[in-house]
């Protein structure tokens, strides 16, 4: 079975759970800029016209398409109606709703997750026009927490999928260690690790100009502009951020190096101390991270630790969900910001995959940072490959 296949069939049954009655996903031109959740529930690639895919919790996968599109969307199988038309869809999609006659249609918009925000403002007002005069016309509803579900609860498919791209991380991580010398640029560095990450054939897991991130010593810019010229020096800690996409799924992992002084036989007191600080708050977190705890409850616990210890807050959440996306949308772990709406309230749930982050700077030396796939169980949480315990020195 594929991977749609297995979706779909989850589908079903967060329906079910959810009481909703069809989740109905509108699209065209897919090409140019598709639905999110399009290749979490359909395999066979791009639509053309107007699009619509019909899942019901009664189990019914329809596929109302262009005729173009039929032959290929009916030999992927994972749809057993497909209806083809050729001037409009109106007058199929019209059918197909009277005939089901669903309480509830759920559409793929949301305030609060980018995911499960895939229906197009121009989309969504054709598809009002279409059932304007129409009973279904005052049954829509957000699919937001279907979509939330559906990413979030990782299949036996998916979990394997993101422990290989794990796997794969590290590989390219331990022969980066190898590699790098004092002396060497950022960029030079970055550049090797895109050699490995064709070597391996994989691709980057989000922009490759940032991807990865490479932070040498502390004039360094931290975040997503990308390798710089800047020198590897010993004295300097060496940050970085890096994940790979393989097979469809994606990793996301932060790793720390430094590079011992002459006159040194180990790091810096400070050095150390803020890598056990970074350290203890990351498995604080994972800790924390069971089934029906909010995702603000585990920030909070990681967050304390930092401050705690005299270093400053860090700005931006400690976890964000990895998928088919190094940041999958969903809920985060995260604190009650405006800029994240209501995905820090959103309850863990078994199966769900996070990337926990966070870090400090270490005045004079540079940023100490760390980042690790976990996997939620049912009882509690558990690391996706090593995490990295002591600093790597060279």
């Amino acid at each position: 079975m594929s991977l749609v296949h297995e979706k779909v069939a989850q589908a079903h049954s967060i329906l079910q759970e959810q009481g909703i009655d069809l989740w109905l996903t509108f699209v065209r031109e897919t090409v140019s800029g598709g639905d999110p959740v399009l290749p979490v529930i359909f395999g066979p690639g791009d639509l053309t016209w107007q699009s619509a895919l019909l899942l019901t919790r009664s189990g019914e996968r329809i596929a109302i398409v262009g005729r173009f599109d039929a032959e290929a969307v009916a030999r992927d199988g994972v749809y057993s109606t497909v209806v083809p038309y050729d001037q409009s869809i109106r007058p199929a999609l019209l059918e197909a709703l009277e005939r089901l006659n669903p309480a509830q249609i759920a559409l793929n918009y949301s305030r609060h997750d980018v995911e499960a925000d895939g229906l197009r403002h121009g989309m969504y007002q054709t598809l009002v026009g279409y059932l304007e005069g129409t009973p279904f016309a005052e049954r829509l509803v957000s699919a937001e927490g279907v979509v939330r579900a559906l990413r979030g609860r990782k299949t036996a498919g998916e979990l394997a999928r993101i422990t290989a791209a794990v796997d794969t991380t590290n590989k390219i991580y331990q022969r980066t260690y190898d590699f790098m010398q004092p002396g060497m640029t950022e960029r030079q560095v970055g550049q090797f690790m895109h050699e490995l990450l064709a070597e391996y054939g994989v691709g980057p897991a989000w922009n490759p100009a940032g991807c990865p991130a490479v932070n040498s010593g502390p004039d360094s810019p931290v975040g997503h502009s990308g390798p710089t010229d800047l020198r590897i020096e010993r004295g300097h800690l060496v940050h970085f951020d890096f994940g790979v996409q393989q097979d469809g799924y994606c990793s996301d992992i932060q790793r720390m190096v430094y590079f011992l002084r002459p006159d040194e036989r180990t790091p810096p007191a400070a050095v150390k101390q803020a890598f056990r600080t970074v350290l203890h708050a990351i498995q604080v977190a994972v800790g924390e991270m069971k089934p029906g705890v909010r995702g603000q409850e585990v920030d909070a616990a990681a967050r304390q630790v930092i401050v705690e210890a005299g270093y400053p807050e860090y700005m931006h959440a400690t976890g964000h969900h990895v998928g088919r996306r190094a940041h999958d949308g969903g809920g985060i772990l995260g604190p009650a910001w405006e800029r994240y709406g209501e995905t820090p309230n959103y309850p863990l749930e078994a199966g769900q995959v996070y990337a926990v982050e966070l870090g400090v700077a270490v005045p004079g030396y540079g940023y100490i940072g760390l980042e690790e796939n976990v996997r939620v169980g049912e009882r509690w949480s558990e690391f996706i490959g090593t995490p990295q315990l002591d600093l790597v020195v060279r």
